[in-house]
């Protein structure tokens, strides 16, 4: 088995919406072609139901995962973090690169308003594999 070409790791406050929803979308499209984290820094009890089910809509089965404590070493093993809505709760290393994706908060929502944040996190997903597949990646 071959390293993967990135470590990915997606935080936003309670790590069971938007970050899980992002983590789920890696996993399902690039397989172990990258390594794939999601954390939160406050994290809630368990993922929110609306995003399971709008994912389970996508294809996508997050509803074993559960909520993790961002840690300052998950972020220094990454090369990638992409924050949603952290705000000055990320700790930022050299070497790292990090992108912050504005996506609405879909805790609270129902499905029906999850699936559209659903699909924008899934084309921001799509366009981060191609970047790091690209040979020109930034920080790699």
């Amino acid at each position: 088995m071959t390293a993967p070409l990135a470590s990915v790791l997606f935080v936003c406050v309670h790590n069971a919406g938007r970050s899980q929803m992002a983590a789920g979308f890696l996993r399902h499209l690039a397989g172990d072609r990258i390594e794939v984290r999601s954390a939160g820094s406050v994290p809630g009890d368990r993922v929110n139901p609306a995003a399971v089910e709008a994912m389970r809509e996508a294809g996508v089965d997050i509803s074993a995962q559960r909520p993790k404590v961002l840690t300052t070493e998950a972020v220094q093993a990454s090369d990638y973090v992409i924050t949603m809505g952290c705000g000055d709760a990320c700790p930022v290393f050299p070497g790292t690169t990090y992108l912050d994706w504005a996506l609405a908060d879909p805790a609270g929502q129902g499905v029906e308003a999850v699936r559209p944040i659903r699909d924008e996190i899934r084309g921001l997903v799509e366009a981060l594999i191609a970047e790091i597949e690209s040979p020109a990646s930034p920080g790699m």
